[in-house]
Formats: structure tokens, C-alpha cells, sequence
């Protein structure tokens, strides 16, 4: 008898292949690595948010081109792979935090809101008429201090100090493995940022294709950068 070919087990999502492997979740993470890089990262001073905006057209607004989402004022997500099923997600994120206010009358705990949503996203996993969600999101912000989670179609999810997702990921992580310090300010995590994405084949730094936010500590608040703002530190980085 001869075995399987690894095709006959991709066509429900609740089959595992003889190798433990579930297929379209595998899948739904290539989708993720096809999209924009983004990244999150955490210093002394309050988190970071950098996100790329691929543009494929002239044509395009590029303001109309969301990378970042604000969650509640302490907290937002970057997404890769399809925003589309991200929207579903941060809509569901945005819920969760209201809901945390309203209940206790505080805002919403980072690591709360996240596993809240990668358990939604695990349940896409398991049954049946439905498929994974093709993104992955990085939740960060300020809460007891400053924190970032990394998520994956599957549902899992990882605390970082530094996380990035999407096309240029291996180069920036590589990149952030020998330059991150623990400590650093917002400004320098922003030339962090920007000297990882010069990392990346055919990236071009311009401040029209950039979001940028950032969460200080000192307000929880976020708040974006000005394209002006970007361009002087894409100038320096």
C-alpha cells in the first residue's frame, strides 16, 4: 500500500498528515510571509510600532493604506499577510478592551486582549466549513510597562522585546538579534527600526510608504508620527 501523497491531507483543516502537520495553517503562515513587514518594539521608554505600506499603484492614497491599528489608547496592532482577516481580528481586539474597561473600569491588560484573540484564532484551526486566519498581528503597548506579543495563524503567541512579521522578516530579525538592547529609548528604537529595514532587498526608505507610532510611558497614548517626523529619522538612520 502505498503512502499518501502530503496533497491528500491540505483539503480539510481538521486532518493532520502522518507528520503531525496540519496543512492550511502552514499555509495561512506563507501567506503572512508574502505581506508588508511590520515590527513592534519595546524599550525603556514605551513601545514602538513601524509599519511598511506596499504600494503597487501611483494611483493609491497611501494614507488609505492602514498598517497600524489603535486598540485602546495604551494599546494597538501591526498586521501582516491578509488585512482583510486582520480587521476581523482587531475589530474582536477592539471589543475585548472595551469590555475590560466597562467591567473594571481599567484599561485592558496587553497580554489579556491577546490571548483572548489567538484563542479565536485557534478555534479556526479545529473545525470543520472554516479556514485559519491568514495573518499574523504583533499586540504591544504600555500597561504595568512596556510589553509586545507576537501572534500566528495557529493561535500561539510569544512575549518579545522586538518582533517583526511579514516579507522582510529573517533579515530584520537577524538584525535586531545582534544591535536590540534592553533600555533603549523611543528614538533610538525608531533608528532601529529603519536601519532593520535597510536590511531588506529593494526596500526603499521613503516616509509616504511608513507608518510609524509610538506609546510613551509617561502617557500611555499613542500616537502617530508625521510623515515629516519619519522623514528626518529615515534621513538619519
Amino acid at each position: 500500500m502505498y503512502p499518501a501523497s502530503p496533497s491528500a491531507y491540505d483539503r480539510a483543516i481538521t486532518v493532520f498528515s502522518p507528520d503531525g502537520r496540519l496543512f492550511q495553517v502552514e499555509y495561512a503562515k506563507e501567506a503572512v510571509n508574502r505581506g508588508a513587514t511590520s515590527m513592534a518594539l519595546a524599550g525603556s521608554e514605551g513601545v514602538v510600532f513601524i509599519a511598511h505600506k506596499t504600494k503597487v499603484s501611483k494611483l493609491f492614497v497611501p494614507e488609505s493604506l492602514k498598517k497600524i491599528f489603535v486598540i485602546d489608547d495604551h494599546m494597538a496592532i501591526v498586521a501582516s499577510g491578509l488585512v482583510a482577516d486582520a480587521r476581523r481580528l482587531i475589530d474582536a481586539a477592539r471589543v475585548e478592551a472595551q469590555k475590560y474597561r466597562y467591567t473594571y473600569n481599567e484599561s485592558a491588560d496587553v497580554e489579556y486582549v491577546t490571548r483572548n484573540i489567538t484563542d479565536m484564532m485557534q478555534m479556526y484551526t479545529q473545525y470543520g466549513g472554516a479556514r485559519p486566519f491568514g495573518a499574523s498581528m504583533i499586540f504591544a503597548g504600555v500597561d504595568s510597562e512596556p510589553r509586545v506579543f507576537e501572534t500566528e495563524p495557529s493561535g500561539s503567541y510569544t512575549g518579545m522585546k522586538a518582533a517583526v512579521i511579514g516579507s522582510g522578516r529573517n533579515e530584520v530579525s537577524e538584525f535586531f538579534e545582534k544591535e536590540y538592547k534592553d533600555g533603549m529609548a523611543l528614538d533610538e528604537l525608531i533608528f532601529l527600526g529603519f536601519k532593520a529595514m535597510k536590511k531588506i532587498p529593494d526596500m526603499k526608505l521613503k516616509s509616504e510608504i511608513f507608518d510609524v507610532g509610538i506609546i510613551p510611558k509617561s502617557t500611555k497614548k499613542f500616537e502617530f508620527l508625521s510623515p515629516e517626523k519619519v522623514a528626518s529619522y529615515i534621513s538619519k538612520a
